[in-house]
């Protein structure tokens, strides 16, 4: 039987590098149980995990809300060392040859693409990975090859030039023909898609469903971004703009981004007066399980499309910040200002909000 036609079960097999990924498998696999209209088989979920100790941390509590669900999770140190790779890959060989469906949270992942050359699944599924998203689906109607968004512009680097073949057939496989379809999960703006891909849209039910409603305080929250770590936005700029929204909306708390570094992160705390908080859940459920601010203030980023839909039937409001051209560095890929503008003028349901200026 076809994984589409009964439920979830034992021959899915998903993989994730982030929290956020993994929520959104959840939030799929919440989806697909309520098509049903049965809670379905739980499937086997891979968490690929980083180095990182906030993300890994942040991994750990979303494992633990999966095997809540009735999901097998398999965690593996993809990345302990030069042979880790090695291991495994070929440790989860068997599984991806029998799987019927896969789902991933990151299509651009240099991981996740060779895995996809292993395996023979039919129905291949691309959950949210929030912007990135947006640029995977635009690429693959393009024919281009899968670079994340603030890369490119630039030449391809000798490690590029190395994989292109594996990423090629990644990107083959996730062309759908008909012997393959390919869906896309996503609480994104995808207003095409290339033919033959489903777009399914991912309301955040599940988080509804199980967080909140959460108590509302009278102040504003501010949300971090990765944007200086990602050498888009120049650092100084970026203090300059957190004080400036601080001051402008009486925020007392800056949420961090997962990989904000924490010598920023320091000095943010000391020149701003800010609290920092370094959330161990996905900001969509931290929000939602409360207290959080009645004015949630961010730079563009995914959270300003999903945490509306996180809150929706809450008044908290979210506001989007602008990113002022003067902020980017010298290094910014060509494309980051239209994006970044982008990002914040598709978005639903958010107060827009104009460049703040340095105080």
């Amino acid at each position: 039987m076809s994984p589409r036609a009964g439920s979830i079960g034992s021959h899915t097999l998903a993989f994730v590098e982030s929290p956020v990924q993994l929520l959104n498998v959840l939030e799929w696999a919440h989806t697909q149980a309520h098509a049903a209209a049965a809670p379905g088989a739980g499937f086997t979920l891979v968490v690929l995990s980083p180095n990182d100790p906030m993300t890994r941390g942040q991994l750990r509590r979303m494992a633990e809300l999966a095997r809540d669900e009735g999901h097998t999770v398999r965690w593996e140190e993809a990345r302990g060392g030069t042979t880790a790779p090695f291991h495994t890959i070929g440790g989860l060989a068997p599984m991806l040859r029998r799987a019927r469906r896969i789902v991933m949270g990151d299509p651009f992942s240099r991981y996740v693409q060779l895995l996809l050359t292993i395996t023979r699944a039919q129905d291949l599924v691309v959950v949210d990975d929030g912007t990135a998203t947006m640029e995977f689906v635009a690429q693959l109607a393009g024919g281009e090859r899968l670079v994340r968004w603030h890369r490119r512009g630039g030449r391809p680097g000798p490690r590029d030039v190395l994989f292109a073949p594996v990423s090629g057939v990644a990107r083959r496989k996730l062309t759908p023909n008909d012997r393959r379809s390919v869906e896309v999960f996503s609480s994104m703006p995808i207003d095409s898609a290339p033919d033959g891909v489903r777009i399914t849209a991912n309301d955040f039910s599940w988080t509804r469903s199980r967080f909140g409603p959460p108590r509302i305080t009278k102040g504003a929250d501010l949300v971090g971004t990765s944007l200086v770590e990602t050498g888009v936005v120049d650092p100084d700029r970026y203090l300059d703009a957190v004080r400036g929204l601080a001051k402008a909306h009486g925020a007392t708390r800056y949420f961090a981004h997962r990989r904000e570094s924490t010598d920023k992160l320091h000095r943010l705390a000391v020149e701003t007066g800010l609290e920092i908080v370094r959330p161990d859940l996905p900001l969509e459920l931290i929000a939602r399980r409360g207290p959080i601010g009645r004015t949630i203030l961010s730079f563009p980023s995914t959270v300003v499309h999903t945490l509306p839909l996180a809150l929706v039937g809450t008044d908290v409001r979210v506001a989007v910040c602008d990113i002022d051209p003067s902020w980017l560095t010298e290094n910014a890929s060509p494309r980051a200002q239209g994006f970044l503008s982008g990002v914040t003028g598709t978005a639903r349901d958010v107060h827009r909000l104009s460049a703040v200026s340095a105080v």
